[in-house]
This record gives structure tokens, sequence and C-alpha cells, in this order.
């Protein structure tokens, strides 16, 4: 960066893509702060497992020096994939071959805490709670934090996710319900547990669908299976059925009735978890979702373009963050890297969003996924 040798570069949100920015940008010599409302590394469980793919999530982790690392600790095998009926018959299963690396699975937590402990001390500030984004578009801007604490930046980052409050300095755009809901179930210790649900999910993921409703059971490590109940349903079907989150038992028996038809050893991921359920509506944003240039602000991942969960937020967020970050280091000016960056990411993401608008119906089809039909085809 010629023209402004010290750059302030604020990337709120210490999600994959804003830490993956951040080591990005490291690794050229530029210094970045990333701040997140958490209190800390610790405070908040990050999920489930994903899958980093080699044409995106993986690009970035080669650019972060982290590729290696990754393929270390991620899991291959969890690439295993099958596709059951409403009656727990599968009607297809891939077995990943033993040499397979185009998408390992790896725990959330796990792929945090890879690209934390690559940043240098200090970079991650934690309980920073962004209320907004204000100050001249030329720049600097003002950062203003829950605490009262006010700081200026020549660039700020909107990494924040779904909900984003960087994305209001540019954009007018809220995400949207989907029409379906995912009800999340934990499983723990399940080869001693839950073996029959081991059993049926094997060492990746099992999914069975009936084209109203699917389950998706998926392996994570530790011994632990998340499961994720989805139904085509109103927002607030919890409430409308006279219950809360907190009423497991309640819950139970009202998905017991709407799955009455499917078999006993898929009602078990129904009915045998640990623990209370969580609720996670899924929201997208407009497609497409695009907006002026702004030469101080920009988005990446979700907070640009948030999708339902198909594989691809994750790997995007990431992919973004490594352009974004090279963009910075090849160009001049922050505002020559921001055009540059989003000359690309745009009209990605647009192609993408429409390919994906309405995909959380997808989730309900009983059809193959592509890659099984194919595979199926050949066989």
């Amino acid at each position: 960066m010629n023209t402004t040798p010290t750059p302030r570069i604020a990337i709120i949100g210490a999600g994959p893509g804003g830490l993956t920015c951040a080591r990005i940008l490291q690794r050229h010599g530029i210094t970045a702060t990333v701040y997140d409302h958490d209190s800390g590394p610790d405070a908040r469980n990050q999920g489930g497992t994903l899958d980093l793919h080699e044409d995106n999530g993986q690009i970035a982790l080669r650019e972060a020096g982290l590729l290696d690392h990754f393929l270390t600790i991620s899991r291959p095998e969890g690439q295993e994939m099958r596709q059951l009926d409403s009656a727990g018959a599968i009607v297809f299963h891939h077995v990943p071959e033993e040499d397979e690396r185009f998408k390992p699975e790896i725990d959330r937590g796990a792929l945090r805490d890879l690209l934390l402990n690559s940043l240098e001390p200090g970079t991650v500030r934690w309980g920073y709670t962004l209320r907004f984004v204000d100050g001249p578009t030329t720049g600097p801007r003002q950062l203003h934090f829950a605490d009262g604490t006010v700081i200026e930046a020549d660039l700020v980052i909107g990494a924040d996710g779904a909900w984003s409050k960087v994305r209001r300095a540019i954009s007018d755009a809220t995400p949207e319900y989907t029409g379906v809901s995912f009800l999340e179930a934990w499983f723990h210790d399940v080869e001693t547990r839950h073996p029959e649900i081991a059993e049926l999910v094997g060492q990746g993921s099992a999914a069975a669908a009936d084209g109203d409703r699917c389950l998706f059971a998926q392996r994570n490590s530790g011994d632990h299976i998340r499961v994720y109940i989805i139904q085509r349903v109103a927002a607030d079907w919890i409430t409308a059925a006279g219950l809360t989150i907190e009423d497991t038992d309640g819950i139970r028996a009202l998905l017991l009735d709407r799955y009455c038809h499917w078999s006993p050893n898929l009602r078990r991921l129904l009915t045998d978890n640990d623990g209370r359920y969580v609720d996670r509506p899924i929201n997208a944003l407009p497609v497409p979702h695009t907006w002026e240039h702004n030469p101080t602000v920009t988005l990446l991942g979700d907070a640009a373009h948030l999708m339902p969960p198909l594989g691809v937020g994750v790997n995007l967020a990431m992919l973004d963050a490594c352009e974004l970050a090279l963009a910075i280091a090849q160009h001049d000016t922050i505002d020559d890297a921001v055009l540059a960056y989003e000359k690309t990411m745009l009209p990605r993401s647009t192609q993408m969003q429409q390919l994906l608008d309405n995909g959380a119906e997808e989730l309900l089809s009983t059809e193959l996924p592509d890659f099984a039909q194919d595979a199926t085809a050949t066989d």
C-alpha cells in the first residue's frame, strides 16, 4: 500500500471469513484488527462440522499458509454420504477413496482455532459489539460499539454474518425467512450411548426426506453427532403449537406426530437426543444482493450473500476473504483494492445466489443430489 502507508483496517467478526482475511493480510505485512462481540474464543459453541472444498475454502487456506495443517487435522472419512428413504433404506451410499481430499470435514471450532492460533497476539479484540458505522464515505469511518467505544478506520470489512451491522452502512437489504426451518439436536458419546444412530450415520452424514420434511445427521469429531430436523413451517411454528424451545418433551411429541410414517430407526434421530433442541430458522438475503461501491466499507461471506445452508457458505466466505486480502496487498489504494475485489466477488455471489434461490426447498426433496445421480448412472 503506497498512498496510505499504514491503513487502519477493521474487520468485524471473528468467524472463518474474518480470521482468514486477517491472516492473509498479516502474511503480506499488513496489519488488521478483528473485533468480535463474543467475550472470548470459548464464549460459545462454534457449531457443527463443515467441508472445505479444493476450489474455494482450501484455496484460502493455502494462501494463509495453513493448508497442510488443515489436511492433518481434518477428517477425510467425513466425506461419506448416505441417502435414505423415509423407511430407512439406503438409496445411495458414497464411500470416499483413501486419498480423496476434495472436501474433507472439520469441526467449526477446530477450524476457528487453526485460524486464531495463526494470528499475531492481540489481533482479535473480544467483547466489542458493533452498533453502527458512520463517518464520511471517503473516510475515515467511525465504529460505534455498545460500550461507548468509538474507533476510526480507513477500511471497514463486514464479516459479521447474517445480521451484519456493517451491511447497514452500504445496503438496506435484510435477510428474509425462506419458509424452511432447522431444529438442531445433539448426540454425545454415540458409539456407547447411541450405537444404533452411530451405525445409521456412519463416519460422514446421512439424510432422508419425503418431500415435506427431512432429517440430516452429521458425524462430528469427539464421538458426537448433530441432527438437523428440517421442515417447511412458519417461522414461529414452536410458539404456534403452544410450546417454547425449552419444552423438549412437548416438541418431541409434536415431531413424532409429524414423522409418524417414518421408520423407527430414523425417528430415534428425533427423540434420543441429549439435551434441548436448538431452533434455527433459515434466512437468506434478497437475490441478487449488490450495493453501490463504497471506498471505505465492504462485505464478505454471509454479510454479503447469505444463502441457504447447502455447503457453500463458509467456503465462499473464506474465498471472499482471501481475494479481498490479496487485493489489498496488490493495489496502491484501499479504494482500488475494494473495487477489484467486488468486481470478482459480486458476480460470483450473484450467480451462486441465483443457483441456490429457493434452495432450502431442495433439502426436502426425495430426489438424489446431482453427484449421487451421476454415480448411480455409471455403476
